[in-house]
Protein backbone atom coordinates (compact mmCIF):
# COMPACT_ATOMS: atom_id res chain seq x y z
CA UNK A 1 0.00 0.00 0.00
CA UNK A 2 1.25 3.30 -0.79
CA UNK A 3 1.93 6.14 1.55
CA UNK A 4 0.86 9.24 1.75
CA UNK A 5 3.35 11.23 1.43
CA UNK A 6 4.73 9.01 -1.70
CA UNK A 7 1.31 10.37 -3.25
CA UNK A 8 1.90 14.07 -2.56
CA UNK A 9 5.56 13.54 -4.01
CA UNK A 10 3.86 12.57 -7.28
CA UNK A 11 4.38 14.82 -10.55
CA UNK A 12 0.84 16.38 -10.67
CA UNK A 13 -1.44 17.42 -14.18
CA UNK A 14 -3.65 19.55 -14.08
CA UNK A 15 -2.73 22.20 -10.55
CA UNK A 16 0.70 23.47 -9.70
CA UNK A 17 1.14 22.37 -5.93
CA UNK A 18 3.40 20.18 -3.86
CA UNK A 19 3.92 18.89 -0.49
CA UNK A 20 5.91 21.65 0.88
CA UNK A 21 4.89 25.76 0.81
CA UNK A 22 8.18 26.79 -1.02
CA UNK A 23 7.02 24.41 -3.91
CA UNK A 24 3.54 25.45 -4.40
CA UNK A 25 4.72 29.42 -4.06
CA UNK A 26 7.31 28.38 -6.92
CA UNK A 27 4.72 26.59 -9.25
CA UNK A 28 2.07 29.40 -8.82
CA UNK A 29 4.85 31.89 -9.36
CA UNK A 30 5.76 29.78 -12.78
CA UNK A 31 1.98 30.06 -13.58
CA UNK A 32 2.04 33.54 -13.06
CA UNK A 33 5.18 34.54 -15.54
CA UNK A 34 3.18 31.52 -18.05
CA UNK A 35 0.03 33.84 -17.99
CA UNK A 36 1.54 36.77 -18.25
CA UNK A 37 3.76 35.74 -21.77
CA UNK A 38 0.64 33.76 -22.90
CA UNK A 39 -1.13 36.76 -23.22
CA UNK A 40 1.20 38.58 -25.36
CA UNK A 41 1.83 35.54 -27.46
CA UNK A 42 -1.80 35.14 -27.90
CA UNK A 43 -2.36 37.96 -29.15
CA UNK A 44 0.68 37.65 -31.59
CA UNK A 45 -0.86 34.56 -33.07
CA UNK A 46 -3.98 36.31 -33.44
CA UNK A 47 -2.46 39.24 -35.45
CA UNK A 48 -3.68 41.75 -32.86
CA UNK A 49 -1.76 44.09 -30.57
CA UNK A 50 -4.68 44.20 -28.01
CA UNK A 51 -4.45 46.40 -24.91
CA UNK A 52 -2.20 47.75 -22.37
CA UNK A 53 0.35 46.31 -21.34
CA UNK A 54 0.27 44.18 -24.44
CA UNK A 55 1.02 46.62 -27.12
CA UNK A 56 3.88 47.82 -25.02
CA UNK A 57 5.63 43.82 -24.22
CA UNK A 58 5.46 43.00 -27.81
CA UNK A 59 8.31 45.14 -29.01
CA UNK A 60 10.08 43.01 -26.80
CA UNK A 61 9.13 39.46 -27.91
CA UNK A 62 12.33 37.94 -28.30
CA UNK A 63 13.31 39.12 -25.05
CA UNK A 64 9.54 36.71 -23.32
CA UNK A 65 12.37 33.85 -24.06
CA UNK A 66 14.03 34.91 -20.02
CA UNK A 67 10.20 35.03 -17.92
CA UNK A 68 9.02 31.84 -19.96
CA UNK A 69 12.81 30.08 -19.57
CA UNK A 70 12.00 30.69 -15.52
CA UNK A 71 8.54 29.62 -15.56
CA UNK A 72 10.07 26.71 -17.37
CA UNK A 73 12.71 25.73 -14.44
CA UNK A 74 10.29 26.72 -11.24
CA UNK A 75 7.68 24.10 -12.88
CA UNK A 76 10.67 21.52 -13.21
CA UNK A 77 11.96 22.07 -9.72
CA UNK A 78 8.24 21.84 -8.37
CA UNK A 79 7.31 18.72 -10.10
CA UNK A 80 4.54 20.50 -12.40
CA UNK A 81 4.31 18.79 -15.30
CA UNK A 82 0.77 21.10 -16.79
CA UNK A 83 3.82 23.58 -16.36
CA UNK A 84 6.62 22.15 -18.03
CA UNK A 85 4.48 21.31 -20.82
CA UNK A 86 2.81 24.76 -21.12
CA UNK A 87 6.29 26.35 -20.95
CA UNK A 88 7.81 24.19 -23.70
CA UNK A 89 4.46 24.91 -25.92
CA UNK A 90 4.54 28.84 -25.33
CA UNK A 91 9.11 28.54 -26.11
CA UNK A 92 7.79 26.90 -29.03
CA UNK A 93 5.76 29.61 -30.12
CA UNK A 94 8.04 32.20 -29.39
CA UNK A 95 10.76 30.62 -31.20
CA UNK A 96 8.44 30.37 -34.24
CA UNK A 97 7.72 34.23 -34.28
CA UNK A 98 11.22 35.37 -33.78
CA UNK A 99 12.02 34.15 -37.25
CA UNK A 100 11.75 37.37 -39.67
CA UNK A 101 8.60 38.19 -40.87
CA UNK A 102 7.94 38.73 -44.82
CA UNK A 103 9.12 37.09 -47.75
CA UNK A 104 12.28 38.12 -49.47
CA UNK A 105 12.77 38.73 -53.41
CA UNK A 106 15.36 40.37 -55.83
CA UNK A 107 13.62 43.15 -58.10
CA UNK A 108 13.65 42.02 -61.67
CA UNK A 109 15.06 44.15 -64.43
CA UNK A 110 18.59 46.21 -64.46
CA UNK A 111 20.09 48.43 -62.04
CA UNK A 112 19.65 52.32 -62.17
CA UNK A 113 20.85 53.59 -59.20
CA UNK A 114 22.56 53.24 -55.69
CA UNK A 115 21.24 54.93 -52.72
CA UNK A 116 22.40 55.69 -49.08
CA UNK A 117 19.83 56.22 -46.49
CA UNK A 118 20.21 57.34 -43.30
CA UNK A 119 17.46 57.87 -40.84
CA UNK A 120 17.76 59.40 -36.97
CA UNK A 121 15.28 60.04 -33.85
CA UNK A 122 17.33 63.26 -32.94
CA UNK A 123 15.36 63.35 -29.51
CA UNK A 124 14.05 66.51 -29.07
CA UNK A 125 16.95 67.98 -31.25
CA UNK A 126 19.62 67.50 -28.36
CA UNK A 127 21.67 64.87 -31.11
CA UNK A 128 21.94 67.27 -34.11
CA UNK A 129 25.47 67.60 -33.41
CA UNK A 130 25.92 64.27 -33.28
CA UNK A 131 24.07 64.06 -36.70
CA UNK A 132 25.88 66.67 -38.60
CA UNK A 133 28.58 64.47 -37.70
CA UNK A 134 27.67 61.10 -38.71
CA UNK A 135 26.23 62.93 -41.97
CA UNK A 136 29.58 64.06 -43.10
CA UNK A 137 30.74 60.62 -41.91
CA UNK A 138 28.03 58.30 -43.90
CA UNK A 139 27.39 61.08 -46.72
CA UNK A 140 24.17 59.38 -47.47
CA UNK A 141 22.13 60.51 -50.55
CA UNK A 142 18.89 60.62 -48.31
CA UNK A 143 18.33 61.64 -44.79
CA UNK A 144 14.88 61.60 -42.85
CA UNK A 145 15.33 63.22 -39.15
CA UNK A 146 12.94 63.28 -36.35
CA UNK A 147 12.30 65.53 -33.40
CA UNK A 148 13.98 67.96 -35.50
CA UNK A 149 13.00 71.14 -33.64
CA UNK A 150 13.55 74.60 -34.49
CA UNK A 151 17.05 74.19 -33.51
CA UNK A 152 17.74 71.18 -35.16
CA UNK A 153 16.58 72.82 -38.31
CA UNK A 154 18.39 75.54 -38.14
CA UNK A 155 21.70 73.95 -37.73
CA UNK A 156 21.27 71.38 -40.67
CA UNK A 157 20.89 74.19 -42.49
CA UNK A 158 24.21 76.06 -41.30
CA UNK A 159 25.82 72.48 -42.03
CA UNK A 160 24.42 71.69 -45.31
CA UNK A 161 22.35 74.34 -46.91
CA UNK A 162 23.26 76.75 -48.96
CA UNK A 163 25.45 79.50 -47.72
CA UNK A 164 26.98 77.39 -44.94
CA UNK A 165 30.99 77.93 -44.30
CA UNK A 166 32.12 73.79 -43.27
CA UNK A 167 33.09 73.56 -46.43
CA UNK A 168 29.72 71.27 -47.28
CA UNK A 169 28.15 74.23 -49.16
CA UNK A 170 25.38 72.73 -51.21
CA UNK A 171 25.52 69.32 -50.74
CA UNK A 172 22.12 68.85 -49.44
CA UNK A 173 20.98 71.70 -50.76
CA UNK A 174 16.84 70.27 -51.18
CA UNK A 175 14.70 69.35 -48.05
CA UNK A 176 11.13 68.87 -46.96
CA UNK A 177 9.91 69.82 -43.34
CA UNK A 178 7.55 69.83 -40.79
CA UNK A 179 8.37 72.68 -38.63
CA UNK A 180 8.08 72.18 -34.96
CA UNK A 181 9.07 72.35 -31.21
CA UNK A 182 9.69 69.48 -29.47
CA UNK A 183 9.43 66.38 -31.17
CA UNK A 184 6.81 67.61 -33.60
CA UNK A 185 9.20 68.62 -36.72
CA UNK A 186 10.43 66.47 -38.75
CA UNK A 187 12.71 67.27 -42.36
CA UNK A 188 13.77 65.38 -44.82
CA UNK A 189 17.18 66.12 -46.70
CA UNK A 190 18.67 65.35 -50.15
CA UNK A 191 21.03 65.56 -52.58
CA UNK A 192 18.68 65.02 -55.48
CA UNK A 193 16.01 67.78 -56.48
CA UNK A 194 13.25 67.12 -54.33
CA UNK A 195 9.04 68.18 -55.33
CA UNK A 196 6.91 68.83 -52.49
CA UNK A 197 4.45 66.05 -51.95
CA UNK A 198 1.49 66.11 -49.37
CA UNK A 199 2.68 64.60 -46.44
CA UNK A 200 0.42 62.30 -43.66
CA UNK A 201 -1.10 64.68 -41.01
CA UNK A 202 -0.53 62.99 -37.78
CA UNK A 203 0.34 64.60 -34.21
CA UNK A 204 3.94 64.42 -34.93
CA UNK A 205 5.50 65.89 -38.31
CA UNK A 206 5.09 63.39 -41.21
CA UNK A 207 6.66 65.40 -44.51
CA UNK A 208 6.65 63.51 -47.83
CA UNK A 209 8.49 64.29 -51.35
CA UNK A 210 9.12 63.13 -54.69
CA UNK A 211 12.89 62.46 -55.52
CA UNK A 212 14.28 62.94 -58.47
CA UNK A 213 17.48 60.31 -59.08
CA UNK A 214 19.26 60.28 -62.29
CA UNK A 215 15.87 60.82 -64.00
CA UNK A 216 13.94 58.12 -61.80
CA UNK A 217 11.45 59.70 -59.92
CA UNK A 218 10.89 58.12 -55.88
CA UNK A 219 8.42 58.68 -53.26
CA UNK A 220 9.76 59.89 -50.06
CA UNK A 221 7.47 59.53 -47.09
CA UNK A 222 9.03 60.09 -43.42
CA UNK A 223 7.31 58.28 -40.66
CA UNK A 224 6.59 59.16 -36.81
CA UNK A 225 3.70 57.90 -35.61
CA UNK A 226 2.68 58.44 -31.87
CA UNK A 227 4.67 56.32 -29.36
CA UNK A 228 2.41 53.70 -28.19
CA UNK A 229 1.24 54.65 -24.49
CA UNK A 230 -1.53 53.48 -22.75
CA UNK A 231 -3.57 56.57 -23.53
CA UNK A 232 -2.74 56.90 -26.61
CA UNK A 233 -2.98 53.70 -28.31
CA UNK A 234 -5.91 54.90 -30.61
CA UNK A 235 -3.84 57.43 -31.99
CA UNK A 236 -0.72 55.07 -32.63
CA UNK A 237 -3.10 52.98 -34.61
CA UNK A 238 -4.39 55.44 -36.48
CA UNK A 239 -1.45 56.68 -37.80
CA UNK A 240 0.42 53.68 -38.36
CA UNK A 241 -2.94 52.71 -39.95
CA UNK A 242 -2.48 55.78 -42.62
CA UNK A 243 0.81 54.67 -43.07
CA UNK A 244 -0.32 51.73 -44.00
CA UNK A 245 -2.50 53.45 -46.82
CA UNK A 246 -0.09 55.61 -48.11
CA UNK A 247 1.73 52.39 -48.54
CA UNK A 248 -0.56 50.18 -50.29
CA UNK A 249 -1.36 53.18 -53.01
CA UNK A 250 2.15 54.11 -53.83
CA UNK A 251 3.36 50.30 -53.80
CA UNK A 252 3.54 49.85 -57.51
CA UNK A 253 6.21 52.32 -58.14
CA UNK A 254 9.85 53.70 -56.69
CA UNK A 255 8.63 54.62 -52.72
CA UNK A 256 10.95 54.63 -49.58
CA UNK A 257 9.15 55.01 -45.63
CA UNK A 258 11.80 55.42 -43.19
CA UNK A 259 11.89 57.10 -39.67
CA UNK A 260 10.70 56.13 -36.50
CA UNK A 261 7.46 54.15 -37.19
CA UNK A 262 7.36 53.47 -32.83
CA UNK A 263 6.35 49.67 -33.83
CA UNK A 264 8.76 46.72 -34.75
CA UNK A 265 7.69 43.46 -36.61
CA UNK A 266 5.65 41.57 -33.98
CA UNK A 267 2.91 44.66 -33.84
CA UNK A 268 0.00 43.64 -36.14
CA UNK A 269 -0.37 47.47 -37.12
CA UNK A 270 3.15 47.56 -38.62
CA UNK A 271 3.02 44.34 -40.33
CA UNK A 272 -0.06 45.56 -42.62
CA UNK A 273 2.69 48.27 -44.12
CA UNK A 274 4.60 45.11 -45.22
CA UNK A 275 1.81 43.15 -46.23
CA UNK A 276 0.79 46.71 -48.21
CA UNK A 277 4.25 45.53 -50.76
CA UNK A 278 6.89 46.98 -48.97
CA UNK A 279 10.38 45.20 -47.00
CA UNK A 280 11.88 46.36 -44.33
CA UNK A 281 15.24 46.72 -45.50
CA UNK A 282 16.88 45.45 -42.20
CA UNK A 283 14.93 42.50 -43.04
CA UNK A 284 16.71 42.13 -46.40
CA UNK A 285 19.89 42.43 -45.15
CA UNK A 286 19.21 40.09 -42.33
CA UNK A 287 19.34 43.18 -39.35
CA UNK A 288 15.75 42.15 -39.10
CA UNK A 289 16.35 41.79 -34.81
CA UNK A 290 18.97 44.45 -34.25
CA UNK A 291 17.61 46.61 -31.71
CA UNK A 292 17.63 50.34 -32.49
CA UNK A 293 15.98 51.65 -28.89
CA UNK A 294 16.35 52.20 -26.37
CA UNK A 295 20.03 53.09 -27.29
CA UNK A 296 21.47 52.90 -23.88
CA UNK A 297 20.74 49.23 -23.36
CA UNK A 298 20.61 47.96 -27.43
CA UNK A 299 22.24 46.34 -28.80
CA UNK A 300 22.09 43.76 -25.91
CA UNK A 301 18.58 44.71 -25.12
CA UNK A 302 16.21 46.61 -27.21
CA UNK A 303 13.63 46.58 -30.13
CA UNK A 304 13.83 47.52 -33.65
CA UNK A 305 11.27 50.54 -34.15
CA UNK A 306 13.29 52.31 -36.43
CA UNK A 307 12.83 51.22 -40.05
CA UNK A 308 13.43 52.09 -43.81
CA UNK A 309 11.12 50.17 -45.65
CA UNK A 310 11.39 49.94 -49.41
CA UNK A 311 9.13 49.11 -52.76
CA UNK A 312 9.76 46.04 -54.59
CA UNK A 313 12.07 48.31 -57.10
CA UNK A 314 14.97 48.39 -54.50
CA UNK A 315 17.08 45.84 -53.39
CA UNK A 316 18.91 46.42 -50.00
CA UNK A 317 22.93 45.59 -49.78
CA UNK A 318 23.91 46.78 -46.66
CA UNK A 319 22.22 47.95 -43.15
CA UNK A 320 24.28 48.98 -40.18
CA UNK A 321 23.14 51.46 -36.88
CA UNK A 322 24.69 54.01 -35.36
CA UNK A 323 25.22 54.65 -31.88
CA UNK A 324 25.24 58.63 -31.65
CA UNK A 325 24.98 61.06 -28.29
CA UNK A 326 22.18 62.63 -26.82
CA UNK A 327 19.63 60.30 -28.06
CA UNK A 328 17.34 57.36 -27.29
CA UNK A 329 17.87 56.07 -30.70
CA UNK A 330 20.22 54.35 -33.07
CA UNK A 331 20.47 55.94 -36.72
CA UNK A 332 19.96 53.73 -39.20
CA UNK A 333 21.75 53.51 -42.56
CA UNK A 334 21.13 51.63 -45.64
CA UNK A 335 22.33 51.20 -48.95
CA UNK A 336 20.02 50.24 -51.91
CA UNK A 337 19.88 49.81 -55.17
CA UNK A 338 17.16 50.91 -57.47
CA UNK A 339 15.86 48.49 -60.25
CA UNK A 340 14.08 49.51 -63.31
CA UNK A 341 11.47 47.18 -64.02
CA UNK A 342 11.82 45.39 -67.41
Amino acid sequence: MRSATAETDEWTDDTPVSRHGGGRAGAWFAALLLAGVSTVVGCRIADTDGITPVPQLLAFLPWLLAPTTVALLFAALTRWRLGLVWSLAVLAALAWYIEPYGKTSQPKGAPVAELRVLTSNVEFGQATDELIDAIREQRPDLVFVQECEYGCEEKLEQAFGKGNSKGDKGSYPYRQAVEGAGSDGSVILSRHPLKPAAGIPATMGMPGATADVKGHEIRLQLAHPMPPLPTQLSTWREELSDLRDYAATNRTRPTLLAGDFNASQDHAAFRRILDAGFADAARLTGDARTPSWPARTAPPLGAQIDHVLVSRDFAANRARFLDLGNTDHRTLVVDLTLFKSP
